[in-house]
């Protein structure tokens, strides 16, 4: 009898594993066909309506599209059909971000968002744009659309990516609509606000004096250290008057009234966050240019490695556009990195010139207390008079629900932030000192006026020389960023774009009274009064979002980058006693040194243990060479103790969301009171004795010791920072939908990194959450002007948008190990290198 049950058992459990086997060949064949049907044709030949003459598609080992048009309508036709080849749930995605209709897309779970993107009101701004566009640049951005839509005409669906089958789940009735050129200008919307929002610094500010005192707020936002280099130290002399950047408190006296309001407006902010990452203010990129007369080729060299938000796909798709004879109707010739979801290239190189981009870290954005009328909730304050808001009623889509209407109110300062907090529409506070009875928090932003950004981005795509670059860098009025440039001729210069205020009073680092005229905007900087150099003596320009000149008479930011990522890289290429090559160019790219630990170690060495394990852990700093490199147990445990040092001497005295992240301004700040082993800072409130700076080390280095221990080990050399420090690309939809199988179809990782948010090769943690890396340099690119086909690039993780696609992850390994791909250039070359050939035919 047992013997019968047990092999009836036995054939019980044969069945189900044989069944679950079936199940699982049948949907692996399921998926598999699902998967691949997305994928692109990238051979042969395809008939598009309204393609003028024929275009030839080059894809290279890597994906890469070198794009052939005898005409510029053809050539962006075609960018549009290979973004949307490649990258359209993306570029879906973006422009639901854009447009503030994400509910559209995923349902109730963010209509909060939609309603702070419609309050923000980027399609209403690029509306405006649209009204403004000449005729060539709206014929283009037609031309790209059309491309979009050519590829939408045969694809829906799964046929499209394989999220739109997951998504068809979650909402049946989703179907894509056209492109439109709106989608492709909110897109300048959103990377604005993402390489921005410094009006969060203002918020945080005004916060911590709810508990510090202004003296103390401002030590933790410390001036620009004097030892760290400036963008431009050659100051033109008429420029040399002291610059307006003293520091100036809250002109709003009664903080504790408003910081309710402020936090709220934290709430949506931060639900934006989880979908484009927590980019922002601290977050920057690197580009730097070197003349010839120090490189080994005569010519200039000029690299870029912009730092965002961890991301699957990769926010940039390297293209090449060649109009196949140049000429006034067809003026490109370039290669680079573009956006989804927008024409041209913008970041790369043209025949006759180079380029890169880093965050100017402008202070473009300004908050507003409104005075609002207690009798009638649209109306508010202007010199003593009540004004009418102007009301924008907003329609919001929900998928599988009603849609609802937003009301957004605006003042003449710009839309009403503290209305997407649902229970702080009106403020009913004792009125004191300077502070109304009724009130409201109203953002100003230069991204919030009509924008001529596309326009900038084609003009340097054109560009044949400096004055033409810079013509074409004064429409880079938003998103602005420090471009550096270099052209075949042997120039290299520098220029800082963007509209920067001209305030009447105050300096944009608190929400100020917008009752009055006392806080206005006056105008915006003259952009020939803008930061520049051309071919300056010293050879070479650095820029790493740090202050652009010790001696520049008006405020862009006060919240500069602190310059440690330009310390390490000026101090790369100063002190080379050898020509520079693009090899050694590449070494700094991917150098790891930690000038942090610099400061830090020789007083870690002085702190006296009694316990071995301590000692032996105290040794391995001894002889590090301060590189955080994967391998390294010293870097293991330098970063673990900052996290715990930074958790030891501020926790206690901050709010836990502005607990320190431990980028550069935690640097500059522990930089300045570890002068001060007796400052406040380092005694703990939470207990009765007073701690110094000496104590504080001494328990964060226990407390960091014991957490590898646990990890990694009682032995410190086994001890590894790239364990601790991995990434992992995650989709920004369904990679984070909580689904486990889901998101192992669309995330790829965990991979051991280096580095960390302030190495040159800046793989940012934050020390509030966890050693995971949230920001990366997204791209790499070093061109050399003498030879423009010994050009290298690299970006992650790959070209490709479609899971499992061969071009889906195959950058990850590349960019971790500091290898670059040919950015492929003379039409022979390419030729050569060509692994697929498709041809764009008119119907």
């Amino acid at each position: 009898m047992k013997s019968f049950r047990k092999r009836r058992l036995y054939k019980g459990l044969k069945t189900t594993v044989i069944t679950l086997v079936v199940l699982s060949i049948l949907l692996a064949g399921f998926l598999s066909y699902t998967v691949r049907r997305s994928f692109p044709l990238e051979n042969g030949a395809i008939a598009l309506p309204s393609i003028q003459s024929e275009v030839t598609i080059k894809r290279d080992q890597w994906g890469i599209p070198h794009i052939y048009a005898s005409n510029s309508h053809d050539l962006f036709m075609a960018q549009g059909y290979i973004h949307a080849q490649d990258r359209f749930w993306q570029m879906d995605f973006w422009r639901h971000i854009g447009s503030g209709q994400l509910a559209e897309m995923f349902g109730a779970s963010q209509l909060d968002t939609d309603k702070y993107l419609r309050t923000m009101g980027w399609a209403r701004v690029a509306q405006q744009e649209i009204q403004q566009m000449d005729v060539e640049m709206k014929a283009n951005l037609q031309a790209y659309a059309d491309g979009v839509n050519a590829y939408l005409q045969e694809h829906q669906g799964s046929a499209l990516s394989l999220e739109y089958a997951v998504l068809q789940l979650l909402n049946p009735g989703y179907k894509p609509e056209p492109w439109q050129i709106l989608h492709s200008l909110t897109w300048g919307k959103v990377m604005a606000y993402d390489l921005g929002r410094n009006f969060q610094n203002e918020i945080e500010r005004t916060i911590l004096l709810k508990t510090l005192t202004p003296a103390q707020v401002e030590e933790l936002f410390p001036p620009y250290p004097q030892n760290l280099p400036v963008i431009l130290p050659e100051t033109p002399e008429q420029e040399k008057t002291l610059a307006k950047t003293q520091i100036i408190a809250s002109a709003i006296k009664e903080v504790s009234e408003i910081t309710p309001v402020l936090q709220s407006i934290n709430s949506p902010i931060k639900a934006l966050e989880k979908l484009i990452g927590q980019t922002g203010a601290g977050i920057g990129s690197n580009n730097w240019v070197i003349s010839g007369q120090r490189t080994a080729t005569g010519k200039p060299i000029l690299a870029n490695d912009p730092h965002l938000a961890v991301q699957m796909p990769s926010i940039w798709y390297e293209v090449a556009l060649h109009c196949i004879k140049k000429t006034a109707e067809c003026p490109y010739n370039v290669n680079g990195f573009s956006f989804p979801g927008v024409l041209g290239v913008i970041v790369g190189h043209s025949d006759r010139i180079a380029w890169g981009v880093t965050n100017t870290q402008g202070d473009v954005m300004d908050l507003y207390i409104e005075k609002i009328n207690p009798n009638n909730p649209n109306q508010y304050e202007v010199n003593g008079k009540w004004v009418d808001m102007q009301l924008v009623p907003e329609t919001i889509k929900v998928a599988g629900n009603q849609s609802i209407v937003q009301t957004v109110r605006y003042t003449r300062h710009g839309p009403i932030l503290s209305d997407v907090a649902p229970n702080l529409k009106q403020f009913h506070q004792k009125s004191t000192g300077n502070l109304p009875k009724n009130y409201a928090v109203a953002l100003r932003w230069t991204a919030l006026e009509p924008s001529q950004l596309v326009y900038s981005i084609t003009q340097i795509n054109r560009a044949q020389n400096w004055q033409d670059f810079r013509t074409a860098a004064s429409k880079f009025d938003i998103a602005a960023q420090n471009l550096v440039y270099a052209d075949v001729e042997g120039n290299i210069g520098y220029q800082m774009p963007g509209k920067y205020p001209l305030r009447a009073k105050g300096n944009g680092r608190y929400p100020v009274p917008g009752w009055t005229d006392e806080y206005e905007w006056q105008k915006y900087i003259d952009f020939e009064k803008l930061p520049r150099s051309f071919n300056p003596s010293s050879g070479y320009i650095v820029t790493a979002n740090n202050l652009v000149a010790n001696q520049y008479p008006d405020v862009i930011t006060t919240d500069w980058v602190y310059g440690y990522r330009a310390k390490r890289i000026v101090d790369m290429i100063s002190q080379q006693n050898k020509p520079i090559s693009r090899e050694y160019v590449r070494q700094i790219q991917g150098d790891n040194l930690n000038l942090n630990a610099q400061n830090i170690v020789p007083v870690m060495q002085k702190i006296s243990f009694n316990n071995s394990r301590l000692q032996a852990a105290q040794k391995i700093l001894q002889n590090w060479n301060l590189q955080l490199e994967t391998q390294s147990p010293a870097a293991a445990l330098f970063e673990v103790f900052w996290k715990h040092l930074l958790k030891d001497t501020f926790h206690d005295q901050l709010p836990k969301e502005y607990f320190p992240d431990g980028g550069d301004r935690w640097y500059a700040v522990i930089q300045n009171i570890i002068q001060q082993p007796n400052s406040n800072w380092w005694d703990n409130r939470q207990t009765s004795k007073v701690e110094n700076r000496d104590q504080i080390f001494r328990q964060a280095f226990t407390e960091a010791v014991e957490e590898l221990e646990l990890l990694q080990g009682k032995n410190p050399q086994s001890w590894n920072w790239g364990k601790l420090h991995t990434i992992t690309f995650r989709n920004a939809t369904l990679g984070k939908s909580g689904f486990a199988p889901i998101e192992a179809l669309f995330n790829r990782g965990s991979f051991p990194t280096s580095g960390n948010g302030e190495t040159v090769n800046a793989n940012r943690w934050r020390a509030n959450q966890s050693f995971e890396v949230t920001d990366i340099p997204s791209l790499r690119m070093i061109v050399d002007l003498e030879n423009l086909d010994n050009s290298i690039a690299i970006h992650a993780p790959g070209q490709s948008g479609h899971t499992f696609h061969q071009h889906y992850a195959d950058m990850i390994d590349p960019w971790r190990k500091l290898e670059y791909h040919l950015m492929l250039w003379e039409q022979q070359v390419v030729t050569a290198n060509t692994a697929a050939k498709l041809q764009l035919i008119p119907k």
